[in-house]
Protein backbone atom coordinates (compact mmCIF):
# COMPACT_ATOMS: atom_id res chain seq x y z
CA UNK A 1 0.00 0.00 0.00
CA UNK A 2 0.76 3.38 -0.72
CA UNK A 3 -0.28 5.81 2.20
CA UNK A 4 0.33 9.25 3.27
CA UNK A 5 -0.11 10.12 7.24
CA UNK A 6 -2.12 13.58 7.79
CA UNK A 7 -2.73 15.10 10.92
CA UNK A 8 -2.15 18.12 13.42
CA UNK A 9 1.17 18.42 15.54
CA UNK A 10 0.11 16.33 18.53
CA UNK A 11 -2.13 13.92 16.59
CA UNK A 12 0.18 11.01 16.92
CA UNK A 13 1.32 10.84 13.20
CA UNK A 14 4.95 9.49 14.43
CA UNK A 15 4.23 6.73 16.62
CA UNK A 16 1.28 5.52 14.78
CA UNK A 17 3.33 5.77 11.38
CA UNK A 18 5.98 3.07 13.10
CA UNK A 19 3.24 1.35 14.13
CA UNK A 20 1.25 0.92 10.57
CA UNK A 21 4.41 0.78 8.62
CA UNK A 22 5.17 -2.46 10.97
CA UNK A 23 1.66 -3.93 10.41
CA UNK A 24 1.78 -3.23 6.99
CA UNK A 25 5.02 -3.87 5.64
CA UNK A 26 5.87 -1.17 4.08
CA UNK A 27 9.07 1.50 5.21
CA UNK A 28 7.99 4.16 7.14
CA UNK A 29 9.31 7.99 5.03
CA UNK A 30 9.44 10.36 7.36
CA UNK A 31 10.45 14.34 6.08
CA UNK A 32 13.05 14.54 9.38
CA UNK A 33 14.45 11.06 8.53
CA UNK A 34 14.68 12.32 4.96
CA UNK A 35 17.04 15.67 5.60
CA UNK A 36 18.72 13.84 8.55
CA UNK A 37 20.15 10.96 6.22
CA UNK A 38 20.89 13.38 2.89
CA UNK A 39 22.69 15.75 5.21
CA UNK A 40 24.82 12.77 6.98
CA UNK A 41 25.07 11.17 4.24
CA UNK A 42 26.72 14.45 2.39
CA UNK A 43 23.99 13.86 -0.99
CA UNK A 44 23.80 17.03 -3.24
CA UNK A 45 20.44 17.37 -1.95
CA UNK A 46 21.50 17.23 1.73
CA UNK A 47 24.14 19.87 1.15
CA UNK A 48 21.01 22.05 -0.36
CA UNK A 49 19.31 21.58 2.24
CA UNK A 50 21.89 21.97 4.60
CA UNK A 51 23.33 25.15 3.06
CA UNK A 52 19.01 26.57 3.52
CA UNK A 53 18.78 25.63 7.11
CA UNK A 54 21.92 26.87 8.46
CA UNK A 55 20.91 30.26 6.77
CA UNK A 56 17.99 30.06 8.64
CA UNK A 57 15.78 29.15 5.77
CA UNK A 58 13.05 27.04 5.14
CA UNK A 59 14.15 24.12 2.63
CA UNK A 60 12.55 25.09 -0.80
CA UNK A 61 9.89 22.32 -1.74
CA UNK A 62 11.78 21.39 -4.78
CA UNK A 63 14.79 19.46 -2.33
CA UNK A 64 12.06 18.11 0.01
CA UNK A 65 10.27 16.50 -3.27
CA UNK A 66 13.42 15.25 -4.59
CA UNK A 67 14.36 13.70 -1.44
CA UNK A 68 10.96 11.98 -1.23
CA UNK A 69 11.39 10.42 -4.92
CA UNK A 70 15.14 8.85 -4.32
CA UNK A 71 13.34 7.65 -1.32
CA UNK A 72 10.50 5.67 -2.91
CA UNK A 73 13.03 4.76 -5.60
CA UNK A 74 14.53 2.33 -2.90
CA UNK A 75 14.41 -1.38 -3.25
CA UNK A 76 12.16 -1.79 -0.06
CA UNK A 77 9.36 0.72 -1.08
CA UNK A 78 8.75 -1.00 -4.12
CA UNK A 79 5.75 -2.65 -2.50
CA UNK A 80 4.87 0.50 -0.74
CA UNK A 81 5.39 3.03 1.75
CA UNK A 82 3.90 5.37 4.60
CA UNK A 83 4.50 8.95 3.87
CA UNK A 84 4.69 11.54 7.16
CA UNK A 85 5.15 14.48 7.21
CA UNK A 86 5.47 14.82 2.87
CA UNK A 87 3.67 16.58 1.48
CA UNK A 88 2.96 19.38 3.69
CA UNK A 89 1.56 21.59 1.34
CA UNK A 90 -0.37 21.26 -2.39
CA UNK A 91 2.21 22.26 -3.61
CA UNK A 92 4.24 19.17 -2.51
CA UNK A 93 0.96 16.94 -2.95
CA UNK A 94 0.71 18.12 -6.82
CA UNK A 95 4.34 16.79 -7.57
CA UNK A 96 4.13 13.95 -5.80
CA UNK A 97 0.83 13.17 -7.83
CA UNK A 98 3.03 13.72 -10.81
CA UNK A 99 5.63 11.94 -9.69
CA UNK A 100 3.98 8.40 -8.92
CA UNK A 101 2.15 8.87 -12.44
CA UNK A 102 5.21 8.67 -14.25
CA UNK A 103 6.20 5.71 -12.48
CA UNK A 104 2.64 4.19 -13.06
CA UNK A 105 1.74 4.25 -9.67
CA UNK A 106 -0.73 6.03 -7.21
CA UNK A 107 -1.72 6.33 -4.03
CA UNK A 108 -3.64 4.21 -2.07
CA UNK A 109 -5.06 6.01 0.85
CA UNK A 110 -4.71 9.35 2.59
CA UNK A 111 -5.23 8.44 6.47
CA UNK A 112 -6.31 11.78 8.37
CA UNK A 113 -5.73 11.85 12.49
CA UNK A 114 -8.34 14.03 13.93
CA UNK A 115 -7.44 15.42 17.09
CA UNK A 116 -9.79 18.39 18.79
CA UNK A 117 -7.34 21.52 18.61
CA UNK A 118 -7.63 22.20 22.53
CA UNK A 119 -6.96 18.12 22.84
CA UNK A 120 -3.79 18.96 20.21
CA UNK A 121 -2.27 22.14 22.87
CA UNK A 122 -3.21 19.58 26.07
CA UNK A 123 -0.81 17.25 24.75
CA UNK A 124 1.72 18.96 23.88
CA UNK A 125 1.92 22.07 26.47
CA UNK A 126 1.86 19.19 29.15
CA UNK A 127 4.54 17.85 28.02
CA UNK A 128 8.21 17.69 30.13
CA UNK A 129 11.30 16.79 28.98
CA UNK A 130 14.46 15.50 31.30
CA UNK A 131 17.61 17.93 30.63
CA UNK A 132 19.96 14.85 31.66
CA UNK A 133 18.53 12.51 29.41
CA UNK A 134 16.02 14.07 26.39
CA UNK A 135 14.34 10.78 25.96
CA UNK A 136 12.81 10.63 29.58
CA UNK A 137 9.33 12.28 29.05
CA UNK A 138 6.38 12.79 31.32
CA UNK A 139 3.02 14.56 30.93
CA UNK A 140 1.41 16.92 33.24
CA UNK A 141 -1.77 14.72 33.00
CA UNK A 142 -1.10 11.53 31.15
CA UNK A 143 2.13 10.07 32.86
CA UNK A 144 3.37 12.93 35.63
CA UNK A 145 6.75 12.36 37.52
CA UNK A 146 5.88 10.97 41.25
CA UNK A 147 7.48 14.39 42.14
CA UNK A 148 6.89 17.46 40.67
CA UNK A 149 9.44 18.94 38.15
CA UNK A 150 11.83 15.70 38.78
CA UNK A 151 12.74 12.61 36.45
CA UNK A 152 11.52 9.37 37.73
CA UNK A 153 14.13 7.80 36.12
CA UNK A 154 17.51 9.62 36.77
CA UNK A 155 16.52 12.85 39.04
CA UNK A 156 17.35 15.54 36.75
CA UNK A 157 15.40 18.57 36.09
CA UNK A 158 12.04 18.23 33.89
CA UNK A 159 11.32 21.52 31.55
CA UNK A 160 9.24 22.65 29.04
CA UNK A 161 10.81 23.09 25.55
CA UNK A 162 10.15 26.43 23.88
CA UNK A 163 8.37 25.15 21.24
CA UNK A 164 6.07 23.44 23.46
CA UNK A 165 4.16 25.88 24.65
CA UNK A 166 0.39 27.02 24.69
CA UNK A 167 1.26 30.04 22.54
CA UNK A 168 3.78 28.43 20.35
CA UNK A 169 1.57 25.50 19.65
CA UNK A 170 -1.50 27.46 18.62
CA UNK A 171 0.95 28.69 15.89
CA UNK A 172 1.79 25.71 15.02
CA UNK A 173 -1.88 24.76 14.39
CA UNK A 174 -2.18 27.90 12.56
CA UNK A 175 0.62 27.17 10.02
CA UNK A 176 -0.67 24.07 10.09
CA UNK A 177 -4.58 24.59 8.55
CA UNK A 178 -3.07 27.01 6.57
CA UNK A 179 -0.45 24.82 4.51
CA UNK A 180 -0.88 21.68 5.41
CA UNK A 181 -4.79 20.88 6.12
CA UNK A 182 -5.49 22.08 2.50
CA UNK A 183 -4.07 18.49 0.95
CA UNK A 184 -6.67 17.14 2.36
CA UNK A 185 -9.05 18.77 0.01
CA UNK A 186 -6.85 17.74 -2.63
CA UNK A 187 -7.00 14.08 -2.05
CA UNK A 188 -10.40 14.61 -1.25
CA UNK A 189 -11.57 15.48 -4.52
CA UNK A 190 -9.67 11.78 -5.54
CA UNK A 191 -11.51 9.94 -3.17
CA UNK A 192 -8.43 9.08 -1.23
CA UNK A 193 -8.86 10.25 1.87
CA UNK A 194 -9.96 8.26 5.43
CA UNK A 195 -10.46 10.08 8.56
CA UNK A 196 -10.26 8.37 11.91
CA UNK A 197 -10.35 9.85 15.43
CA UNK A 198 -6.86 9.98 17.29
CA UNK A 199 -8.44 10.17 20.63
CA UNK A 200 -7.80 7.07 22.93
CA UNK A 201 -4.83 4.22 23.25
CA UNK A 202 -2.32 4.03 20.74
CA UNK A 203 -3.66 0.29 20.34
CA UNK A 204 -6.78 1.63 19.80
CA UNK A 205 -5.89 4.49 16.96
CA UNK A 206 -3.99 1.76 15.18
CA UNK A 207 -6.80 -0.78 15.00
CA UNK A 208 -8.66 2.20 13.87
CA UNK A 209 -6.53 3.29 11.06
CA UNK A 210 -6.32 -0.84 9.75
CA UNK A 211 -9.66 -0.90 9.77
CA UNK A 212 -9.98 1.86 7.87
CA UNK A 213 -7.54 0.90 5.57
CA UNK A 214 -8.81 -2.41 5.09
CA UNK A 215 -6.67 -4.29 6.98
CA UNK A 216 -8.68 -5.25 9.98
CA UNK A 217 -7.20 -8.72 9.84
CA UNK A 218 -3.54 -7.50 10.73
Amino acid sequence: MRIVLVGPPGAGKGTQAAYLAKNLSIPHISTGDLFRANISQGTELGKAAKAFMDAGNLVPDEVTIGMAKDRMAQPDAEGGFLLDGFPRNVSQAEALDESLKADGQKLDAVLDLEVPEDEVVKRIAGRRICRNDSSHVFHVAYSAPKQEGVCDTCGGELYQRGDDTEETVRRRLEVYHAETEPIIDHYKAQGLVVTISALGKVTEVTKRAMEALGRSDA
